[in-house]
C-alpha cells in the first residue's frame, strides 16, 4: 500500500482523473501468477485494463502464446507498450489501445486483468458483466469487485519482492452485476 500511496505522490497516470488507479506497474512475477490463475492458454485474449507498459498481454504472449489487447487511457504509456512488444517479438500478437477503460469494447476477451482500485473495479463491473461471454475469466491485483460479486477464487501469496499479494479470480456467467 505504501507503493501505491508513493505513486500517487510522485505522479500518476491519467487513470487517476477517472478514479480508477494510479500507475503502479504489476511486478513480473505477479504478472505470472495472474496469467497462471486465469488459466492462460494459445487460444485466449487477454484484454489488460489500464495496461501501463503493456507486460501482461506481452507475457501472455510471449509464455501462452495467446494474443493480447492492452488498453490505457495514457499515449504515453501505449508508445511504450508498444516499444515493448516489439522488443520482445510479440507485436504481431498483440496491440495496444488509447483508450478509456470504461468506454472500451471487452466483449472479444477470454482473460481480463485488472490493476485498479477498488472503486474502479467497481465501476467496471457492469461494463464487464454486461460485455462478457459466459466462461470468460477476470483477474484483479490487489481489489475486489465488492460484495455484489464475490470472487470464485482468491489467491494470497508472497511476492519475490516480499510483499504479501492477493488475486481474485471471476468467472463471467452471463448474469449482469450493476
Amino acid at each position: 500500500m505504501i507503493r501505491v500511496l508513493a505513486a500517487v505522490t510522485l505522479g500518476v497516470s491519467a487513470l487517476v482523473a477517472q478514479n480508477l488507479a494510479p500507475y503502479v506497474p504489476t511486478p513480473e512475477d505477479v504478472v505470472d501468477r495472474m496469467l497462471e490463475l486465469a488459466r492462460t492458454t494459445p487460444r485466449d485474449v487477454v484484454y489488460d485494463l489500464g495496461c501501463g507498459d503493456g507486460r501482461i498481454p506481452i507475457a501472455a504472449a510471449k509464455q501462452y502464446g495467446a494474443r493480447g489487447v492492452g488498453i490505457d487511457i495514457d499515449p504515453k504509456r501505449i508508445e511504450e507498450s508498444r516499444a515493448n512488444a516489439k522488443a520482445a517479438g510479440v507485436e504481431h500478437l498483440v496491440e495496444f489501445r488509447v483508450q478509456d477503460a470504461l468506454e472500451a469494447d471487452v466483449s472479444g476477451a477470454t482473460v481480463v486483468t485488472l490493476f485498479m482500485l477498488a472503486s474502479g473495479n467497481a465501476k467496471l463491473r457492469p461494463v464487464l458483466t454486461r460485455q462478457l461471454k459466459p466462461g470468460a475469466r477476470i483477474v484483479s491485483h490487489a481489489f475486489s469487485m465488492g460484495t455484489s460479486w464475490p470472487p470464485d477464487k482468491i489467491d494470497q501469496f508472497i511476492s519475490a519482492r516480499g510483499d504479501e499479494v492477493t488475486l481474485y479470480l471471476w468467472k463471467a456467467d452471463g448474469t449482469f452485476r450493476p
